[in-house]
């Protein structure tokens, strides 16, 4: 594809020394970039976002689409911290990272970048140019032509350096449940696990609100993240919730037959590539029966999959067994904290629930995708569904987005 900024095309090349830039009061080293506070983003080059705040900026610098290592040293010669870093459309990096005053910590971690063009088809041959994105999607920092970084909390940072990296990538294609949510409150396990894996793997998230396997196709999102998919990555596939949307006739698939067959379409496209293709249940909606237990809603879909995942031996991550597990074993009450608009959403989860349900994604990879397992954070503990934390021990800052008008979508 073309791209509309050569010169750091160049640049960036994988043969090229990484860019790095110093921020704050660090002194200035020797092939870095120093950066003054404020410095506004240009096209084709970097700065901060608007919007700083005290309690945290955003930093983006123009690459091209692909994986990147970036590299943050953390801590400030004055002042103590504590650091939390997302990236592009507020995927969690790093937690509250921990610095006190005059100390520096180094961490690194892989953020995928990617745009919505599409390589060109042939003359003649059936296709498009570019994903058709909607109109949730316009502004994203998920299609824009950079990498964003945002610091949180109480952020202290010194240092940022970017260098290409020839990692594996794990895909993520499916709806609300999975996307990285651009708005607070609203966040979905997409979006968590990258804070969860080591920085020896990329994580691609391409689902999107509102999306069907039949949709997913339409749009031009499977041949997006199937032009960029390589022999050793991943696809994990989760639909469900919408596909089931008899009232939505153009994109409904009935569990019996059209629901099986998508997938087994997505499962065969990956296994051309080279790919591993894994199969997630979806996460069941929070509706309590007056015995304590969540009523299913997607019963018959769960039931397709873990019967195709047995048919044609792809690993099987039950979230929804696992969904269910958490908000029973949260109760009522408690498991409402972890829903989008104060728990009157039944359907899509804030940060808190994002990270329970992500957390039970990892330790779905940890028993049923031995491959991938071993990129699973060194530090990541086991978890159990049937004793979550309360939301009290997860401290996730909010991102400075936010916005009441703009609902999560399905």
């Amino acid at each position: 594809m073309a791209f509309p900024f050569p010169l750091l095309i160049g640049a960036m090349s994988a043969a090229a020394p990484m860019m790095a830039f110093d921020l704050g009061n660090a002194p200035v080293r020797e092939g870095h970039i120093k950066v003054e506070a404020g410095s506004p983003y240009q096209p084709g080059g970097h700065g901060y976002e608007p919007g700083a705040t005290e309690r945290g900026f955003l930093f983006s610098v123009a690459v091209p689409e692909g994986n990147y290592r970036v590299t943050v040293q953390l801590g400030d010669r004055r002042r103590a911290g504590v650091t939390t870093v997302k990236a592009e459309s507020r995927r969690l990096m790093l937690s509250g990272i921990r610095t006190r005053a005059g100390a520096l910590e180094t961490r690194s971690f892989i953020v995928n970048v990617r745009s919505a063009a599409l390589p060109a088809p042939p003359e003649n041959a059936p296709g498009g140019r570019a994903v058709r994105l909607n109109p949730r999607e316009q502004g994203s920092f998920t299609w824009d032509e950079k990498l964003t970084l945002e610091f949180l909390g109480a952020p202290r940072v010194s240092a940022i350096s970017i260098n290409p990296a020839d990692v594996p990538t794990v895909y993520l294609v499916g709806d609300s449940t999975v996307t990285d949510q651009r708005f607070e409150p609203a966040a979905s396990w997409g979006q968590m696990l990258t804070a969860m894996l080591d920085d020896g793997v990329a994580v691609a998230n391409h689902a999107e609100s509102g999306q069907t396997l039949k949709s997913f196709l339409t749009d031009l999102r499977l041949d997006k993240a199937l032009s960029r998919m390589r022999a050793g990555d991943w696809l994990f596939i989760q639909f469900g919730h919408n596909d089931q949307k008899a009232q939505w006739p153009q994109t409904y698939a009935d569990p019996a037959h059209g629901y099986p067959a998508y997938l087994r379409a997505y499962i065969a496209e990956a296994r051309r590539r080279g790919a591993q293709p894994v199969l997630v249940t979806s996460p069941e909606r929070r509706n309590f029966a007056a015995d304590g237990r969540i009523t299913d809603t997607l019963a018959d879909y769960v039931a397709a999959m873990r019967k195709l995942a047995a048919e044609e031996r792809v690993p099987l991550i039950d979230l929804n067994t696992a969904s269910k597990t958490i908000y029973q074993a949260l109760g009522p009450t408690h498991a409402a904290r972890a829903f989008n608009d104060g728990g009157a959403d039944k359907t899509h989860h804030n940060n808190y629930g994002a990270w329970l349900l992500a957390r039970a994604v990892a330790e779905g990879i940890r028993g049923q995708v031995p491959d991938l397992a071993p990129h699973l954070a060194h530090d990541l503990p086991a978890f159990g569904a049937a004793q979550p934390p309360l939301p009290e021990r997860i401290a996730i800052p909010a991102s400075l987005a936010r916005s009441a008008a703009r609902p999560a979508g399905n």
